[in-house]
């Protein structure tokens, strides 16, 4: 199956649905269009006094020669983790 075709196999979550799996509340989150959004800095204030969580930054990598680069491997990460049962958040940009 080809990229193009894969890509059309897939249905996009609604992202109040994403947002809410993350625990962000519908007051923090500002919709563009059903599937992105900005999420308000107040919901840091808010959290401030949660325990920290990891973060992990995927900032630099040779693309290997079927295209696969940041964005593959961020996925791909964010896909493992929460597998093992990790509560794990990817932001591309």
């Amino acid at each position: 199956m080809t990229d193009i075709e894969i890509a059309h196999k897939c249905a996009l979550k609604n992202i109040s649905e994403i947002a809410a799996a993350a625990g962000i509340g519908e007051a923090y989150v500002e919709p563009y269009g059903r599937h992105k959004a900005k999420v308000s800095l107040d919901l840091l204030r808010e959290k401030a006094a949660a325990p920290d969580g990891k973060l992990v930054l995927v900032t630099a990598i040779t693309p290997t020669p079927a295209g696969e680069g940041k964005t593959t491997t961020s996925i791909g990460l964010t896909d493992a983790l929460r597998r093992c049962g990790k509560n794990a958040l990817a932001a591309l940009r």
